[in-house]
């Protein structure tokens, strides 16, 4: 168990060396970016461009991620959620742009997918909540069946 730790987190911390590196070379295109804006359109302020935020393509999330992540927040729930919470809470988890009008509905449909297949697997539940919105949980282990997935 112990090789298997010290193992991850040599990978996290590689990840995070790696991601290191990638933000400072976008720091330093951006700069050159700007540089050259200033070049060739010196009345342009350059700090007005707005960002254009990545939108992830609608296959991002590799097979079992969506249910893995929505589960988790599950687990970190004290109550049971809507499927729109469990999908802002999704968005806010992956860094995405929670400015994107379009892009919690498409979460809120997946997320939605994903919790119907976990509720035919057994691992949540859905209760009616109010304005005929529907709250899921996970389900609680009984003497008879126990949960694969633990609440926390």
């Amino acid at each position: 168990m112990i090789q298997g730790l010290a193992k991850r987190r040599a990978e996290v911390a590689g990840e995070l060396r790696a991601a290191h590196d990638r933000v400072s070379q976008l720091v330093k295109d951006l700069a050159a970016l700007d540089e050259a804006l200033r070049v060739v359109a010196p009345d342009m302020e350059v700090e007005a461009i707005r960002p254009k935020m990545f939108r992830p393509p609608d296959d991002w999330a590799s097979r079992g991620q969506m249910s893995r992540l929505v589960l988790s927040i599950l687990r970190q729930a004290r109550d049971p959620l809507t499927t729109r919470e469990i999908a802002a809470q999704m968005i806010l988890e992956r860094g995405l742009d929670a400015g994107d009008r379009k892009l919690l509905p498409l979460m809120v449909r997946r997320v939605g997918s994903a919790l119907r297949h976990q509720r035919e697997k057994g691992l949540v539940e859905s209760t009616e909540g109010p304005g005929n919105y529907q709250l899921w949980e996970i389900v609680a282990p009984t003497p008879d069946r126990r949960s694969a997935v633990p609440r926390r």
